[in-house]
């Protein structure tokens, strides 16, 4: 029997995710695949919930390590930029935004605080700042798990043939404008 780690655990958990979908993630299978009997898992991870969560804590490494807001940048920008960022972060993994959603950042709470606090010295309302990172938040993960989902990138079931396919990245950055163009808005008032 293989000896594991909790962060080899995890490894494996994100591999298997991106080859078999969150669907067919189970312990089962990552237990045959580290070469352990199932109930080991259960030493590092208490339930399916608990390895979940640690595996999307894990996937949001680039976002959660990207630099934070320094007083002289444009809140826009950095706006702009850190919600690509999630984007691009919930894209790098199979089932991103499926595995992010309903997850809580526990271990990102004081890299939110400092974004929060970089917002309010730049103007913009404190709660106005909460309620658009909310929005941004959830726009995102609701972006990517469309476009997670789209079993033919361009082309919607639901979309008849005269209309034009939807170009995924556009449409996110269309919706991001609208966002940022609302809190712009607000911070003016």
């Amino acid at each position: 029997m293989t000896k594991t780690n909790r962060e080899t655990v995890i490894a494996e958990a994100l591999d298997l995710l991106d080859e078999v979908g969150l669907d067919a993630v189970s312990t089962r299978q990552l237990a045959k695949r580290l070469g352990v009997e199932q109930p080991s898992l259960y030493y590092h991870f208490r339930t399916k919930k608990a390895l979940l969560d640690a595996m999307a804590q894990a996937a949001m490494t680039p976002h959660a390590t990207a630099a934070l807001p320094t007083p002289g940048d444009d809140w826009r920008d950095w706006f702009r930029e850190n919600t690509r960022s999630f984007r691009r972060t919930l894209l790098m993994r199979r089932d991103g935004a499926r595995l992010h959603a309903g997850t809580t950042p526990t271990a990102d709470l004081d890299r939110i605080a400092r974004k929060m606090d970089f917002l309010a010295a730049s103007g913009v309302p404190e709660r106005d700042a909460q309620m658009a990172m909310l929005a941004a938040s959830r726009f995102t993960v609701g972006s990517v798990l469309e476009e997670q989902a789209d079993p033919d990138p361009g082309i919607s079931a639901h979309q008849p043939a005269e209309v034009p396919p939807i170009d995924h990245e556009s449409a996110f950055e269309a919706g991001l404008a609208l966002i940022l163009d609302g809190l712009a808005h607000r911070a003016e008032q």
